[in-house]
Formats: structure tokens, C-alpha cells, sequence
């Protein structure tokens, strides 16, 4: 009778552990409870750029643009840091109140062999205005949407890597795309990149990536909304991926309502450090957020948000028809791409709960703290950041093509 009740209970115990747990994105509710961290993944090893195929080119800052003038010439290439191992976590997040420093994080592992393939110049030779013609495309857009398509850059990076994965209308027959996924739904800026690509392909043929185009897009949307401050190369030489699924998105990209340590951990996964994190997170400096994505420090006490902000937010969001309305992340410049962002955190004037959760912790205070104090620090910092993003899990010829639409497999 004894082994009976200890295999009864040995079963009981394995069915307990087997069921899965599924978490809410929060448009517009708060996660639930935690489920079990995943078993931790191998640290990230990110790829040192190859150099460019043609002779290199001694750098020059960029002048001012104008259509005709060709890319800028190409920079020694790229190392980026290595990441810290990642801990996944899913916990919802706790009303703010300041946490202790961490300890240090362990030392990074030691960079594998290299090649991602990436170089700057990479088209020189195959199709040497494609850069121009990336630019000329974003020149033409709205400040809207070339926010969007920095955002467009971050969300295709975070899934799957930088793969054009998320410009897919339709991959596996039996799944929607990233495209179609809750966080995806709100990205724009698609038909620039459609736009850029039609005439490449006219021009060139089918020789420029997807994933480069966006990468560049992203470079120039940049350039555009610094008034043409930020500059920098963005090596190139990405193939466009072959998966999209609609069930990668909320794993991989973090919610608004990420907590601080959740923000450093998801960052970490992809190879960027905490200092990284809050660099990036300066891009909500520009473009618009849904209500929904912030409802929930509209009315609740614990929220620490500027109180004439939240006011005036209260009325912005209020809509009788259930429409879930849209307002600027930045109310004093919403156009314009600079550290502003970093002193509306320190004065309690930002949307997202993971905009104040950087306030929470040592170390993520003291960048914001050092962001808001000197904007040409925190530029220098964007720019690395972003070519540093821009060579997560790179696709090669062995699992990656060429598209001829960016938004539909060759196969199809």
C-alpha cells in the first residue's frame, strides 16, 4: 500500500510541472502570475564584422545629405562586447520602489570565431547607390513614420534576429507571422521599405537584402529626426530569413510594462548590456504609444507619474467610443531625437512603467543620470548601440536568401 500512495504521488507531481503557463502582453492588462523561468539558454556570442570587400576607405564624417551624394566611406569594422548570460523572467511587476544594487555581473565568455559577414561598404561594388536610395526613400517619409521605422529595426532584431522576419505577410502555412503578433500590430513604416526596395530591384536586381534595407532605414530615420546630427555606417551583408511566427513576438520583446530587471535580462539574451538597454531605451524620445499601453499608471496610486502629466493624459486617452487613442512618448519634443527622454525619466514624465522602472535600480539610474547630463555622451552611445543590435543572430546563404518582396518568401 505504501508504493502505491508513493507512485500515486510521484505522478501527481509530474502532471503538476508539465502544464504550461502563458503570459498576457498587457494590451492593456498587467501580466499574470510568473511562470517558471526556462531553462537558461547558452550566452550569446555575438559575430565580429568581416572587413569590407572592397580596399577600405579612410572615414570622414558625412556632409550634409543630398540625394546625390553617394554613402558615406566605411569605418574600421565593428567588435561588439559580449553579453552576460540571460535569465529569463516573467514576473508581473510590482508597484516601483527602489531595489537594492546587484552584484556584479560575471565576466563575459570569450568570443567564438567570427563571421557574421557584415561590412560597411557591403553593395560598393553590386549595387552602389542602394544606401542612397534607402535614405532618399526615409527623406521622404513623415517624422511619424521614421520613428516608426526605428522602432520597425528594434522589433525586427528582437525576433529571430536582424532577418526582415517581421516584413512577412506569410510564411508557414500554419502560423501568422511576427507582423500579426500583439506588439507588432501598432509597427509602421512597411511601405517605405517596400518603396526602397522596388527601386534597388529595379536598379540593381536582387541583390540587396531586405534586412539591410531596414537596418538602413533605421540608420537614416536617425539621421533625419537628429536634424541630421546622429550619423553613422551600418554594415551590411544580412540575408533575409526564412521563419516568421506569430508566437515568437511576446517571448522576445519586452512589454511596457517589463520591470527593470526583466528589461536587463531580455537585453542580455540578445547580446546588449545593461548600459546598452538604457541607451536604446532613449528612442522614446520620438514617435506615439496607445493608451492601452500605459493605462494602468493612469489610475493606479502607486504610480509615481507626474501628476499634471497624468492629467492631461487622462484626457487625452478618455474616448467614449472605445477607441484606444494614441498620444506622443515625449511631450516636450516629440519630434526630435535626443537624451529629453532621459530628463523626463528623472522628472516622472514618461508613459511606460518600463521607462520609470530604469529609476529602480543602481545602475540603470546612473546612466539615465549621465544620459541626461551630457547628450553628445549618450549620442555616441546610440550610435554604437544600434550597429551593435543591428548584427544580432545574422542570416547568412546556408539559412537565409535574398528576397525579391520583402514581404513574401521567394518560395511562394
Amino acid at each position: 500500500m505504501a508504493k502505491l500512495t508513493a507512485a500515486l504521488t510521484v505522478l501527481a507531481l509530474v502532471a503538476c510541472v508539465g502544464r504550461p503557463c502563458q503570459a498576457g502582453y498587457g494590451y492593456p492588462n498587467p501580466m499574470p502570475s510568473p511562470s517558471p523561468p526556462p531553462p537558461t539558454p547558452p550566452p550569446y556570442t555575438p559575430t565580429t564584422p568581416s572587413p569590407p570587400p572592397s580596399a577600405p576607405i579612410t572615414p570622414s564624417s558625412p556632409p550634409p545629405y543630398t540625394p546625390t551624394t553617394p554613402s558615406p566611406p566605411p569605418p574600421a569594422p565593428v567588435t561588439p562586447s559580449t553579453p552576460t548570460p540571460y535569465s529569463p523572467s516573467t514576473a508581473s511587476p510590482p508597484p516601483p520602489t527602489p531595489i537594492a544594487p546587484s552584484s556584479p555581473p560575471p565576466p563575459p565568455p570569450t568570443p567564438s570565431s567570427p563571421a557574421s559577414g557584415l561590412a560597411v561598404g557591403y553593395y560598393q561594388k553590386t549595387c552602389y547607390r542602394a544606401e542612397d536610395i534607402v535614405r532618399e526613400a526615409v527623406r521622404d517619409a513623415s517624422k511619424g513614420i521614421m520613428a516608426g521605422l526605428i522602432r520597425l529595426f528594434f522589433h525586427d532584431c528582437f525576433v529571430r534576429g536582424c532577418d526582415a522576419s517581421v516584413l512577412l505577410d506569410t510564411a508557414d502555412p500554419n502560423s501568422a507571422t511576427e507582423k500579426f503578433g500583439i506588439p507588432n500590430l501598432s509597427l509602421r513604416g512597411f511601405e517605405v521599405i517596400d518603396a526602397a526596395k522596388a527601386r534597388i530591384e529595379k536598379e540593381c536586381g536582387n541583390v540587396v537584402s531586405c534586412a539591410d534595407i531596414v537596418a538602413f532605414a533605421g540608420r537614416d530615420a536617425t539621421y533625419f529626426l537628429s536634424n541630421k546630427k546622429v550619423y553613422f555606417d551600418m554594415p551590411a551583408g544580412r540575408y533575409d530569413g526564412l521563419v516568421s511566427l506569430i508566437n515568437e513576438t511576446l517571448p522576445n520583446l519586452p512589454p511596457p510594462f517589463a520591470t527593470v530587471e526583466q528589461l536587463k535580462a531580455g537585453f542580455a539574451f540578445k547580446g546588449l548590456n545593461t548600459d546598452e538597454m538604457v541607451t536604446l531605451s532613449g528612442a522614446h524620445t520620438i514617435g506615439i504609444s496607445h493608451c492601452s499601453s500605459f493605462s494602468d499608471r493612469l489610475t493606479s496610486n502607486s504610480s509615481d507619474m507626474d501628476p499634471s502629466l497624468k492629467s492631461t493624459l487622462q484626457e487625452q486617452c478618455q474616448s467614449n467610443s472605445g477607441t484606444d487613442n494614441t498620444v506622443v512618448q515625449d511631450n516636450k519634443t516629440p519630434d526630435k531625437l535626443d537624451n529629453k527622454y532621459y530628463k523626463n525619466v528623472l522628472s516622472h514624465e514618461v508613459l511606460f512603467t518600463s521607462d520609470a522602472a530604469l529609476m529602480m535600480a543602481t545602475d540603470t539610474s546612473d546612466a539615465v543620470r549621465a544620459n541626461a547630463k551630457d547628450t553628445n555622451l549618450w549620442e555616441e552611445k546610440f550610435k554604437a548601440a544600434m550597429v551593435k543590435m543591428g548584427a544580432i543572430d545574422i542570416k547568412t546563404v546556408a539559412n537565409g536568401e535574398i528576397r525579391r518582396s520583402c514581404r513574401i518568401l521567394n518560395t511562394n
